[in-house]
């Protein structure tokens, strides 16, 4: 006999997938858990993962010390870590009692007795129609007519039996309806659960995310104050304002150098150094950390990594968004529109790259002092350097690289060594940092009233640069033809040379007296007409 109504039945149903659903919740949630389920504070904590990456930071930071930055990071972390962990702990403790623990109690607790009562239910069915049978069998037997009740003791002890069968199952009935009942009008704390997860989850999260942005600032600190910064690869303000300099530190460092043991060494920035040699300064560069008398014997590896840092600078140190101006003014067919045209692109440059491109151009200007020697010309210096001081967003083919663009860079950059102290005037310190012992760029023409002072204001240095010519105009052949007393003799001299001469006829005319230099092929005190012819 079915005593269930239909609702209950239907309720019947729902108990085997609330629990089916709730036992896997329960044990993939369990499973979440990093610590130890259903032990203390103290052995949660020792098992937990963080808590061992915690120890390990630490250990390690014992044993590197606070003088590495590694060593400040590991121990700032490692407490980070730890703190973490005890957070962790917190919240699965939290979980534990409020979300896995009633979990397991509705599936493997609740729901099974309610299922439990069910077939006892089902039993105490079976008994009271077992009964009742028995009952109407022996009613039948005593030939009766069914409106008829039998008598006598037997029939009266079967009436009892089947009378309590079915006070038993009623009463059953009614428990287990109850406890049906009660279960669907608890569905809205048993879905709290789940609501209580992601509170707890959320909270968590939340104070560890706290803990985390407050140790940031102090990571960062540690990151900012360290002096050991790599410099390679960098973007140029972004080393200055680290390093606190003005000029980039292997710019300045290799330079300095450069000045000291590379000056007459034959094809500098041309011949390719070693590459194990020119890794490792660069390396040693990168970490602040220079031997100058291991390297002072091979001055190709320090012109190298020089390259380097220029051509590994993110922005070219001539800048991306002056690219145009430079190849618009390399166009100029006008030499002296040409030169102002440079001069105007310089003069738009950030400051830090200002700084910097004037630094190198006087040293590479004063390299040229020793052409003779080291056989590197404004031209080949700006063949060789050229590339890496300016470059497009989107380079092309290699073949295109290697002509016209290629050329027109070299056309911006040879007249800029050229006319280096036409373009920055002044005379320049090397030797920034004060570790190493470097000359003072000294201004061959700072005594010619044609050159704008270097304390002009900007309105006045370009008014005077309209009103005169450039010291000189690059040419491919120069010649100085010199009229002596007793004959006629030409020479042959350097740009460079011809550059300092023309300065000199400009302010004094015609009649010129020449002091002689190591450096300089005419001897004694020439009185001399000097004629310049192009070619």
């Amino acid at each position: 006999t079915e005593v269930l109504s239909e609702d209950l039945l239907q309720v019947e149903k729902r108990l085997e997938l609330v629990k089916q659903v709730s036992h896997s919740t329960h044990k993939k949630l369990t499973a979440c858990l990093q610590g130890q389920q259903g032990v203390d504070v103290d052995k949660k904590s020792k098992k937990l993962p963080l808590t061992t990456l915690a120890q390990c930071m630490v250990e390690g930071a014992a044993v590197l010390g606070d003088e590495s930055l590694l060593g400040k990071m590991l121990k700032l972390c490692g407490e980070t870590q730890d703190r973490l962990a005890q957070e962790l702990i917190l919240f699965e403790l939290t979980i534990e009692r409020d979300v896995i623990e009633p979990l397991y109690d509705l599936a493997e607790v609740e729901i099974p007795n309610i299922q439990k009562q069910r077939k006892h239910l089902a039993k105490l069915v079976l008994d009271m129609d077992s009964a009742r049978t028995r009952y109407y069998q022996s009613t039948k037997s005593s030939g009766l007519s069914s409106n008829l009740q039998p008598t006598g003791a037997k029939a009266d002890h079967l009436r009892e039996e089947m009378e309590e069968a079915a006070n038993r199952m009623e009463i059953c009935r009614d428990q287990l309806s109850a406890d049906m009942y009660s279960f669907v009008a608890k569905e809205i704390d048993y879905a709290s659960y789940f609501q209580t997860l992601i509170e707890v989850q959320a909270e968590y999260h939340r104070k560890s995310l706290e803990l985390l942005q407050s140790v940031l600032p102090q990571i960062k600190a540690h990151q900012e104050t360290w002096v050991e910064k790599p410099c390679y690869g960098k973007p140029l303000e972004e080393h200055l304002a680290l390093s606190g300099r003005d000029i980039a530190f292997p710019i300045e460092a290799c330079v300095t150098m450069l000045l000291e043991c590379g000056m007459q060494e034959e094809g500098l920035f041309r011949i390719a150094p070693s590459a194990s040699k020119l890794k490792k300064l660069k390396a040693s560069l990168d970490c602040g950390v220079l031997d100058v008398q291991e390297y002072s014997a091979d001055p190709h590896a320090i012109a190298g990594a020089l390259k380097s840092y220029l051509r590994e600078l993110p922005e070219p140190l001539m800048t991306f968004d002056l690219y145009n101006d430079w190849i618009q003014a390399s166009n100029i067919q006008d030499q002296d529109k040409r030169l102002q045209a440079l001069l105007n692109a310089c003069e738009k440059l950030p400051p830090a790259n200002n700084n910097n491109f004037k630094y190198l151009i006087k040293f590479l200007s004063k390299l040229t002092e020793y052409q003779d020697v080291n056989k590197m010309t404004p031209g080949n210096i700006a063949i060789v350097l050229g590339p890496n001081l300016l470059w497009t967003h989107n380079e092309g083919n290699i073949t295109e690289m290697m002509t016209t663009v290629s050329l027109q860079i070299v056309g911006i950059i040879e007249p800029i060594i050229q006319h280096a102290d036409w373009f920055f005037p002044g005379e320049i310190e090397f030797n920034v940092t004060g570790n190493y012992g470097s000359p003072v760029h000294t201004n061959h023409n700072a005594n010619y009233s044609s050159m704008p002072s270097p304390d002009m204001d900007q309105m006045d240095r370009k008014q005077s640069d309209q009103s005169r010519r450039p010291l000189s105009v690059a040419t491919d052949n120069m010649m100085l033809e010199f009229y002596k007393k007793d004959g006629y003799e030409t020479h042959l001299c350097s740009r460079n040379t011809v550059t300092t001469l023309l300065a000199a006829v400009w302010r004094s005319g015609p009649n010129l007296e020449v002091r002689r230099t190591k450096d300089h092929p005419w001897g004694g005190y020439l009185s001399m007409n000097v004629l310049i012819h192009q070619h």
